[in-house]
Order: structure tokens, then C-alpha cells, then sequence
């Protein structure tokens, strides 16, 4: 097999510089043809999506051995669930058949089924996800939050530095890019002295996250080492983690997040698997007090991955509203999913974690519209003249991710979704 990663690869496929998707990318994800067609696998390169259905269907994977029924499934779950020897080889595979020079499948007179343009197919979600967790592992934005609730010389709370924080979220409201969401009601309480009202979420905010896709189960009991973490790691999307900032405040004491967080969360459909981002690993920011001897790791594991932020009027108008970065985290995933699972809390295979909101230390970096407005006090104007102090009904959120390295941009695509009216 060949290096996948290899900055001198070059496809038959034509890729614009500016593409999330060169052939060093090779991301999974789930696409169907025509409304009444079935999910199945694919993979990505420039504007092309390859349907691997077909690809394993013609017998170019036939020397791996592998139940090739996993490609016809409308989730990715079967094919994590083979392994990372197995995804691993399959990836390779890919980038050997789509590399400059390589005519087996160019050839072929099945090419027109194998290779098709990117705006001919729908995108699901891309996998079946049985749980889904949150955490709060961005120091900045926890500092920013706690110094707007409480005051910047209490801005972490006592166990921050200690524990990679997280809660419980909900899977059923994930959703993929491009899907809409109704803007939520709730409770709200805008006057200490007055009763709660109900109603529409007035102070509607986006989280810019990235989310990892567990590819490995474990049992009830088992725990996961920060240095086995990777190899229950199959591969990284952009989270939209949705926020209603009023419904969120009058709620979450005592036991957190509820009706704030669990209408909806967005999810990019291409998964990116670790391999493809190894070169875009840099150390993290020290930490200190020193960890527990459990969540100690060794090497790099956080990644320089640019994530920017954009906001789309009904009418059409857009502003980047935050350029942040994937590398400003305090907790990285391994001692996330070794936290997660220190007491014996079992894991599965379509799992996802979200790593909590992601902001730079520089205003320009953060990561929500709470901080990127303050509260409200800092309103962002926008090219229509209107101004954003959180997201209105008919905007749509965009969020990018992509790296460089070696001479190769690589990224994640984007995850989009329109906000629409409260229902009812």
C-alpha cells in the first residue's frame, strides 16, 4: 500500500487549490442519489463524491477480504466497526486507484457510475449516533464566560483545570448540514424581580466545535488510556453545538444544560479520519496544575486546523463574523474520551464527542456570539446595515474548517443551517 498522506500525491481528478478535498483528504460519508434512493458510502475528492458501493461492487477492493455489504449501509457505523487495520487499508486503496497514473478505475465503463458530481447527490448524516456528549475544554472561552457571570478572578470554576468538564447531550436532534432548525422556546426569566415568561428563544447563538466519531466500543467497566484514546478514535467533523442563551441562563442551575442545548446540533457530513490529519498536529497549551496520572499523554495531540464562522442574511448577505482555530484547546480528545470513560462508562462505535465551544485568546477568535458581542454590548454590523447581537430568524450559520501543511490544504467541507421561525 502507498502513504495516503503523501504531499507529492496528485489525482486524475481535478482539484482546485483552494479545495477542502485534495487526494491526501479521502473523508467518509453517507450521500444518496434522487429522493427515493438509499444512503450508501462515499468518499470525496475536489467536487467529486466516489461511490465506494460501486467501487467495492467491481472488485477493486477484492484483495482486502472484506464484507463489502458495509458500503451499501446508509451509515458508516459497519465500516467503522471493521476497524482502523481494515478503514486504514480501504483509505490507502482509494488513494492508489484515484492517484495521477492510475487507470484502473479511470478506465473503467462503469466510471460514470463510480464518480459523480458533488451537487448531484444529498448528504446524510453520517453516522448512527447512539449517544452524544459535550464538553467545555476551550480555557478562553470558559475564562470569557465565567468573567461575564461572575468576575474575571473567578472566572474558572474550582474543577476546570482538574477535569475535562462535559454533560450528557442529546443524539436524536443531530443533525447534518443544510438541514433547517425552528428557533426553540422555553423558559425565560429577562427580569430578576418578575415572574419566568414562555416563549421564543430571543438570544439564539451558535458554539463553533469540532466532534470526534468514537470507531471502537468498548464494555461496561472498561476504561480507555489517553494512549490507546486514538485507536477508539475514527475521525473529526465541525459541530454546530445550538444555544439559547435566555432558555440556557434561567435553567441550567442546578443540573446544567437541558432545553437550551437539545433542540438541535449541526454536523459537517464528511468525516475526516485521524490518519489524514496527522500532519496537522502541534503541541497544546501547557497544563497546569499538573494532571492526574490518568489523563496524562504523551506527544502532540492537538491540531492546527483554522475554523471560521459566518453568518448568511435571508437576503443573501454574509459576514465572517470569527476566524478560531482547533489548536485552542485545553483538553484535547485523548484526555477527553480517557476521562469519559475512567469510570467504566462503556463506549460505541458512531458515538460522537463534541470538544465545547473553541474561542482564541483575540476578540477575532472566539467562538460564539456571547463572546463575539459580549452579552449583547458589542453588536456586529453586518452588510445589509442591519446588526447581530445573536443569530435572527431567516440567517443562516455557516462554519469552515480547514489546515495547511506540507504544502497541502485539507479540510472538513461546511456545515450550514438556516434558522426558521418558532413553530406554533
Amino acid at each position: 500500500m502507498i502513504n495516503a498522506n503523501n504531499p507529492s500525491l496528485k489525482s486524475w481528478i481535478e482539484v482546485s487549490s483552494e479545495s477542502d478535498f485534495p487526494i491526501q483528504n479521502i473523508p467518509f460519508g453517507i450521500f444518496k442519489l434522487g429522493t427515493n434512493s438509499d444512503g450508501r458510502v462515499g468518499t470525496r475528492i475536489g467536487d467529486k463524491v466516489i461511490d465506494l458501493s460501486v467501487v467495492a461492487e467491481l472488485g477493486f477492493f477484492a484483495e482486502l477480504n472484506i464484507d463489502i455489504s458495509v458500503f451499501f449501509d446508509s451509515s458508516l457505523n459497519g465500516f467503522i466497526g471493521l476497524g482502523k487495520d481494515v478503514t486504514r487499508a480501504v483509505r490507502e486503496r482509494i488513494s492508489e486507484l484515484f492517484q495521477d497514473g492510475n487507470s484502473e478505475v479511470k478506465n473503467s465503463d462503469e466510471l460514470n457510475r463510480i464518480v459523480l458530481d458533488v451537487d448531484q447527490v444529498e448528504m446524510l448524516l453520517p453516522v448512527e449516533i447512539g449517544d452524544y456528549t459535550d464538553f467545555y475544554s476551550s480555557e478562553q472561552h470558559a475564562y470569557n464566560v465565567g468573567c461575564m457571570f461572575r468576575d474575571p478572578n473567578n472566572a474558572l470554576l474550582p474543577n476546570w483545570k482538574h477535569i475535562p468538564v462535559g454533560y450528557h447531550g442529546r443524539a436524536s436532534s443531530i443533525v447534518v448540514s443544510g438541514t433547517p432548525l425552528h428557533r426553540p422556546k422555553g423558559q425565560q426569566k429577562p427580569n430578576d424581580d418578575e415572574p419566568p415568561v414562555f416563549g421564543p428563544c430571543k438570544l439564539l447563538d451558535f458554539e463553533l466545535e469540532m466532534a470526534f466519531i468514537v470507531g471502537k466500543s468498548t464494555e461496561l467497566g472498561d476504561s480507555v488510556t489517553t494512549a490507546d484514546a486514538e485507536d477508539h478514535i475514527f475521525g473529526v467533523c465541525v459541530f454546530n453545538d445550538w444555544s439559547a442563551r435566555d432558555i440556557q441562563k434561567w435553567e441550567y442551575v442546578p443540573l446544567g444544560p437541558f432545553l437550551a442545548k437539545n433542540f438541535g446540533s449541526s454536523v459537517s457530513p464528511w468525516v475526516v479520519t485521524l490518519d489524514a490529519l496527522e500532519p496537522f498536529k502541534v503541541a497544546g497549551s501547557k497544563q497546569d496544575p499538573k494532571v492526574l496520572p490518568y489523563l496524562e499523554f504523551e506527544g502532540d495531540k492537538n491540531y492546527n486546523i483554522n475554523l471560521d464562522v459566518i453568518i448568511e442574511t435571508a437576503e443573501g448577505q454574509s459576514k465572517q463574523v470569527t476566524r478560531s482555530n482547533f489548536k485552542y484547546m485545553y483538553w484535547n480528545m485523548c484526555q477527553q474520551l480517557a476521562h469519559h470513560t475512567a469510570n467504566g462508562c462503556n463506549i460505541n462505535v458512531g458515538d460522537i464527542m463534541a470538544s465545547g465551544t473553541i474561542s482564541g485568546p483575540e476578540e477575532g477568535e472566539y467562538g460564539s456570539m456571547l463572546e463575539i458581542s459580549w452579552r449583547g454590548t458589542k453588536p456586529v454590523p453586518m452588510p445589509d446595515g442591519t446588526e447581530r447581537k445573536f443569530i435572527h430568524d431567516g440567517d443562516s450559520v455557516v462554519m469552515r474548517g480547514f489546515g495547511e501543511a506540507n504544502g497541502i490544504r485539507l479540510g472538513f467541507g461546511e456545515v450550514r443551517t438556516k434558522v426558521l421561525p418558532a413553530k406554533g
